[in-house]
C-alpha cells in the first residue's frame, strides 16, 4: 500500500501547527514543521534569524529535512501521512525573499510529489508573532500568494481550508480525504 502524503501549508501564523497537533491527537501520523528547530539551532550559535542572514543555507537545511521527512513517510505502515509544510514551500519562500536557488531545489520538488495539498489563508484574528516568526501579517499575506503560485507551478491544486476552530478545520481536512 502506497502511503498518501498530505501537505498542510499556508503563510506564517495561519494555524498549520495547531491542525497538525489536532491530527496527532486523533492518532494520525504527522511530520511537524522543521524550520523552527533550524531557527532555534542557529540562535544557539548566535544567529538571530538564519533565514534573513543566510537564506540559502537556511533553505538548504530546510530542503534536506523535508526530503528526509518525505522519504521516511514511505516506510510507515499507515494510509495517510500529514506534513506541516512541503518541499515546494522552500521554493516559495526563496521566491518571496527574491533569492535565486540552485537547480537541486527544483529537482527535489519535481521528484517528491504529494497526493493532496491543503492551504490555510492568512487570518488576522489568530495571527501571532513569536520568537521564531519574524514576519508580520502583511508579509504572511504575501507569502500566501507565493505559496499558491509555487504549488500551482508544480501542478498542485491546493484546497482552501475555511476559517473556523482547530477542530472544525481538522474535520474539514479529514472529510475531504474521506477519513471522517
Amino acid at each position: 500500500m502506497k502511503v498518501k502524503k498530505v501537505v498542510i501549508t499556508g503563510g506564517p501564523g495561519t494555524g498549520k501547527s495547531s491542525i497538525i497537533h489536532e491530527l496527532e491527537e486523533r492518532n494520525h501520523v504527522c511530520f511537524e514543521e522543521i524550520s523552527r528547530q533550524i531557527t532555534l539551532d542557529a540562535q544557539k550559535e548566535g544567529i538571530e534569524q538564519l533565514f534573513l542572514s543566510n537564506p540559502l543555507l537556511f533553505s538548504e537545511l530546510l530542503l534536506e529535512g523535508r526530503i528526509k521527512q518525505f522519504r521516511n513517510a514511505d516506510h510507515l505502515e499507515t494510509e495517510f501521512v500529514f506534513f506541516d509544510r512541503g518541499i515546494p514551500d522552500v521554493l516559495a519562500y526563496m521566491d518571496y525573499a527574491g533569492n535565486a536557488f540552485p537547480e537541486n531545489f527544483v529537482n527535489a520538488t519535481m521528484q517528491s510529489v504529494y497526493d493532496t495539498v491543503f492551504i490555510l489563508k492568512p487570518w488576522k484574528a489568530i495571527y501571532k508573532s513569536d520568537n521564531e516568526r519574524y514576519e508580520n501579517f502583511e508579509q504572511s499575506e504575501e507569502i500566501h500568494q507565493h505559496l499558491l503560485n509555487t504549488y500551482s507551478t508544480y501542478n498542485y491544486k491546493p484546497i482552501d481550508v475555511p476559517f473556523g476552530t482547530v477542530e472544525a478545520r481538522t474535520d474539514f481536512i479529514l472529510k475531504t480525504l474521506h477519513l471522517k
